[in-house]
């Protein structure tokens, strides 16, 4: 009986950690660049900080993910500790929330979703189709996991042992504290901790006052977890993830003492317990907020004072991490072209690193930050000789016919990757340099086209490396086919940029020269990346010849 129980609980709840994890991955995936740049607007205030970190955890259902997110743009010195911890605030309640949305009986929506979410991820191509159909098939996959959950927990009620376990975590609260804390990190989700002891508020009879040091106990874990994932991060990112810990631990253990303090402090209450812990849960998190919200830049001062500075060297040390060329495979040409492909990876995610903060640096970026963007240029140009060295080695070596072709193409499409990283550098946060110096803005409709094109772009930029370690012949051919999308959305930036020039919008007029210049740039970028599809899908004969129409 026991042993079925926790199988049955075991399952559940690995099949809720999936799904919240397939949700997060849809999001991520359709518009992780436009979350990115909520989180990188932070820097306005607390109160817009904490909003735009709610919004984002909503969205992926993780304020961890959200943590880590905040935790680089802190390392690259986009946001200070202070607006991170805003940020990390509102996450902490925007995860609540989800919790708060999840809890009801939603059991209805199980086949719709399910029957929605698989059509669009199996009959539509669309990339953003897909997504919208995995995370719709996520969200029902939650849904019957917390089914599952209440099915497993629901023969503990009848459970000899459960009046004492429930008893002993009731009367000694710092040891159910410590007991969800534990669950959390186990877990790695406090959202899944949380909506556990709900079910076993609701189905298995566990009390309030057991319940609640739980709960708060899940909120410390969760903050845990943060510290976990950050520690091979640099200094910068460790405070944010260390800071929110400081204010989850106080204010659990400031709630736990005043709920101990006073006698039966739920009794009266009419509400449903599970609803009514997940009721404890979110209001937690809203005081929080609302505590501790002006409190962001004196505890951004002493968690500074109290983390050691980092003596080892940092910036271009820690963006050049050993080299992935092995020479002692150099003779084995199978061995050292597949070393070439890593270096060659690490390259383009190098690149697009330059690339991913660039509409922030357009609309507020210092001269600083670009300035240490373009440095990693160097980075890459350095990557980009050490391959074609290191390939023309290999070469003085026997090689087949493929892997000769094969070295050619790693060749080329470094040679594509220092170009873009070029256009990043020289191009695009020139641009923002010269936006900077001016003091001169896009226009609010101008940003967002660029936007767009440039979400599309590092959408397409994963894609492309993911095809170069694959080489899979669909992704190739949504590559490619990305082209023809790209230079749609081209067309369609400079029309509306004309129509903002012929109504004599004064920023468009401003910024005419750099409008043009980024969607150029963007647009080339994203062709040099989706070059690495062209040898793979020539090889399957998926490639025309030419483009033009034969002539009669």
């Amino acid at each position: 009986m026991a042993i079925l129980v926790l199988i049955k609980m075991l399952g559940a709840v690995m099949l809720l950690l999936y799904a919240v994890r397939m949700v997060r991955t849809g999001f991520e995936r359709a518009s992780g660049s436009a979350l990115r740049r909520t989180i990188g607007k932070a820097s306005s205030g607390p109160l817009s900080g904490a909003v735009s970190g709610m919004l984002v955890a909503i969205l992926l259902q993780s304020a961890t993910a959200v943590a880590i997110l905040a935790a680089g743009f802190a390392t690259s010195g986009f946001i200070t500790t202070a607006s991170g911890l805003a940020v990390l605030l509102g996450a902490d309640l925007g995860s609540a929330l989800v919790v708060q949305f999840l809890v009801f009986d939603l059991s209805w929506l199980i086949p719709v979703l399910l029957a929605a979410g698989a059509w669009l991820f199996l009959k539509i191509e669309a990339r953003m189709a897909k997504q919208a159909g995995q995370i719709m098939i996520g969200i029902a996959l939650i849904l019957l996991s917390l089914q599952m959950i209440g099915e497993a927990t629901a023969p503990l009620k009848e459970a000899r042992f459960m009046p004492q376990v429930a008893g002993y975590l009731a009367e000694d609260a710092s040891t159910a504290l410590a007991v969800g804390a534990l669950l959390a990190f186990l877990l790695h989700s406090s959202v899944a901790t949380v909506l556990m002891v709900a079910a076993f508020v609701q189905q298995a009879g566990l009390s309030m006052e057991a319940a609640v040091p739980l709960v708060l106990g899940a909120n410390v874990g969760a903050g845990l977890v943060a510290i976990w994932l950050t520690r091979g991060m640099d200094r910068k990112a460790k405070l944010l993830p260390l800071g929110n810990f400081v204010f989850r631990t106080v204010g659990a253990v400031a709630v736990l003492l005043a709920v101990s303090a006073i006698e039966n402090p739920f009794a009266g209450i009419d509400a449903e317990p599970a609803l009514l812990i997940v009721a404890v849960h979110v209001l937690f998190n809203v005081l929080l907020v609302v505590c501790c919200l002006p409190l962001t830049k004196p505890l951004a001062w002493l968690v500074e004072k109290v983390v050691p500075e980092d003596r080892r060297a940092e910036g271009e040390a820690r963006l050049m991490p050993q080299s992935a060329l092995d020479q002692r495979v150099v003779g084995n040409p199978r061995l050292a072209l597949a070393s070439a492909t890593r270096e060659l990876l690490r390259m383009g995610e190098l690149v697009e690193a330059m690339t991913r903060p660039i509409v922030i640096m357009l609309e507020k970026g210092s001269p600083e930050e670009i300035t240490g963007l373009q440095l990693m240029d160097r980075n890459v140009n350095a990557i980009h000789s050490a391959i074609k060295l290191y390939i023309a080695e290999v070469n003085r070596g026997e090689l087949t016919a493929d892997q000769a072709e094969r070295s050619m193409e790693l060749v080329s499409f470094a040679v594509n990757l220092e170009r873009a990283g070029d256009l990043v550098a020289k191009n695009l946060l020139e641009q923002a340099l010269e936006l900077h110096q001016r003091k001169i803005s896009f226009s609010q409709q101008g940003l967002k086209e660029l936007a767009r094109m440039h979400d599309r772009v590092l959408a397409n930029m994963q894609l492309a490396l993911n095809v170069l370690v694959s080489g899979d012949v669909a992704s190739a051919r949504e590559l490619i086919a990305e082209k023809d999308k790209m230079r749609e959305m081209e067309r369609e930036c400079h029309n509306r940029h004309l129509e903002r020039l012929k109504s004599r919008t004064p920023e468009s007029m401003e910024t005419s020269n750099a409008h043009l210049e980024v969607v150029r740039s963007l647009k080339e970028i994203n062709s040099l990346f989706a070059a690495v599809a062209v040898p793979i899908l020539a090889r399957e004969g998926l490639l025309r010849d030419t483009r033009l129409v034969p002539a009669e």
